[in-house]
Formats: structure tokens, C-alpha cells, sequence
């Protein structure tokens, strides 16, 4: 048996920035969308990082700061918000 640890690999794809109709744009190779659990019409954020790299994810950090800020707004006047219900 070998007791090395295992080497993963990962394949990188390669997306041309290209014309698509009267705009620009990247498409996203049907094996990527499904390894990311992708599908037409989801939205992913554009995160600008060092060196001209950018970062596409479906996590919003803004909403989630925002929701966060929500949550805790409901968990301070939980007594106040079921008055409110009646």
C-alpha cells in the first residue's frame, strides 16, 4: 500500500473574452457549470483583486453583511418585532 499522500490535480479552463451579440462576455464550459453547480441565470459578483485577477463567486458579501446586520436586529427586538405581529 502506498502511504504517500495522494496528489489532486485540478484542470484549469481557459475562457476567451469574446463578442457575444452587442456585448462582451465569457462563456462558461457546460463541465465547469456543472463541477459549480452553475446554471443559466444564476448571478455571481465580480470581486477585483491584486494583479488584474478577479474572482467570480455567487457569494455576495455585501447582502450577506447586510442580512447579518438583519439578523441581529431580530434576535435584539424579538419581543418588540411579536408585538408588532399582533
Amino acid at each position: 500500500m502506498n502511504d504517500q499522500p495522494r496528489k489532486v490535480e485540478t484542470e484549469g479552463f481557459v475562457l476567451q473574452v469574446r463578442k457575444i451579440g452587442n456585448s462582451i462576455g465569457v462563456i462558461l464550459p457546460k463541465e465547469l457549470l456543472a463541477r459549480t453547480n452553475l446554471q443559466e441565470g444564476d448571478k455571481l459578483h465580480v470581486i477585483e483583486q491584486t494583479e488584474r485577477t478577479i474572482k467570480l463567486s455567487p457569494y455576495d458579501p455585501k447582502h450577506a453583511k447586510a442580512m447579518a446586520i438583519a439578523r441581529k436586529a431580530f434576535r435584539d427586538y424579538a419581543d418588540t418585532f411579536k408585538e408588532l405581529a399582533k
